[in-house]
């Protein structure tokens, strides 16, 4: 099955780099996407734009595809399946939920120049980079790309309730399953709290699990595509 991976904030397809062979060894073609706005050095690029390239990823695929969104991309994973709910398999969603309609895509830290960039790690510390070592942390803050202003700020629209039909696959890292059923029992989750097909895996990592436990993550990546 085709695997489309999303990364989340200040991230390309580079993310994924030790994923992707993972993931080829259990049988699957994983495309790891770079968006519009990421490294090409332009800040006009909206949620729309990065939006359709993922669309036009899942058009592009064979059959129906795994869309896989990391962190604050789990929006446009669900998006996604919002924008083509008969051509999704499934969505895999990475330690992150996805924005409810008429929200902001991912409004949470300053603008700089027309972009977002990286904060540095004190927004960060605790669960979500306790398994990050400073060899990482260095090599993640350098090559951190601004996040342009109009998809950090960019407002998301789903528009076809046939998305809450599409199976998804919480993976949680520096959450367990209890805590993510929790929060969306609570209300925190809106779209989630509608989803048919929700089932959750653990992932004892940080919120990087790629480049932490890449190896582990390809596993659930490939057990979600099979299932």
């Amino acid at each position: 099955m085709d695997i489309l991976l999303i990364a989340g904030l200040w991230l390309d397809g580079s993310a994924w780099d030790e994923v992707v062979p993972e993931l080829t060894a259990l049988g699957h073609r994983p495309v790891p996407l770079t968006l519009p706005g990421q490294g090409d050095g332009t800040t006009s690029v909206t949620l729309d734009d990065q939006l359709a390239a993922v669309v036009a990823a899942v058009d592009a695929a064979p059959g129906k595809p795994l869309v896989v969104g990391h962190s604050a991309a789990s929006s446009l994973a669900w998006l996604a399946a919002d924008a083509r709910p008969e051509k999704v398999a499934k969505v895999a969603l990475v330690g992150g939920f996805p924005v409810a309609d008429g929200r902001a895509y991912a409004d949470y830290f300053a603008i700089e120049g027309g972009a977002m960039p990286f904060p540095g790690w004190g927004p960060f510390e605790g669960a979500d980079s306790a398994d990050l070592n400073q060899e990482t942390r260095h090599r993640f803050a350098s090559a951190a790309i601004p996040v342009p202003e109009g998809v950090a700020r960019g407002v998301v629209h789903l528009t076809d309730e046939r998305r809450f039909g599409v199976p998804v696959v919480v993976v949680c890292p520096e959450f367990t399953p209890a805590q993510a059923q929790e929060w969306i029992a609570a209300g925190e989750s809106p779209e989630l709290a509608r989803a048919t097909h929700l089932e959750y895996v653990d992932l004892d990592s940080g919120h990087w699990p790629m480049a932490t436990r890449p190896r582990d993550l390809a596993r659930v990546l490939a057990e979600a595509a099979s299932s």
